[in-house]
């Protein structure tokens, strides 16, 4: 996950900048069965504490999000102004969630996290592409910001892989994350 700082975006988000993460790998080491049958659909109100417990499996890497005001503040913001996606089943649980921000000719993902039941199986790249579809037009650039190269994160949570896959390059170091590692933005050109 990564965290950009809100005046980049020109979206608040306060004490939480923009956290992105994408993690491939299970904790235990396992590799998921397969894709859960998933739907990608607008956030809606009823989907918050879905996003708290999204939040949850990662604030080891982050920092506290669950307790913080500002971060529940973020996510109804983003939610109220229709730029939140989540990933359903048929499970009560989300499966993943994503905060969007545009401000044409940038585009900007400020926070993705794919549950640890669902990593691995598309719902991040599911996510991206219908974030993509929604919300980018071009010409322009999209942009996240994940763990620097010298994060201990890096590794394990996949998330630069992730988004070089995606056709994302890294680019220029930012501020460090809540809990003092470093960040990098990843930049996609579009259109």
């Amino acid at each position: 996950m990564r965290r950009i700082r809100a005046e980049e975006s020109g979206h608040g988000l306060g004490r939480w900048p923009r956290v992105c993460m994408r993690l491939d790998l299970r904790e235990d080491g396992a590799v998921p069965a397969g894709p859960p049958r998933v739907t990608i659909r607008a956030a809606h109100e009823r989907d918050f504490p879905g996003f708290l417990g999204l939040a949850a499996q990662v604030e080891q890497w982050f920092g506290p999000m669950v307790e913080e005001a500002g971060f529940h503040d973020a996510v109804r913001a983003h939610i109220s102004r229709s730029m939140a996606l989540v990933a359903v089943s048929s499970g009560p649980d989300l499966l993943g969630g994503l905060l969007f921000g545009a401000e044409p000719p940038a585009h900007h993902v400020h926070w993705l996290v794919v549950s640890q039941r669902a990593r691995g199986t598309g719902v991040g790249r599911a996510l991206m592409a219908e974030a993509t579809r929604r919300w980018v037009r071009g010409p322009g650039h999209l942009e996240v910001v994940t763990f620097g190269a010298d994060h201990p994160g890096a590794a394990v949570s996949g998330a630069r892989v992730f988004y070089e896959r995606l056709g994302f390059t890294p680019a220029e170091a930012t501020g460090p994350g809540p809990e003092g590692g470093s960040r990098q933005v990843f930049r996609r050109t579009v259109g």
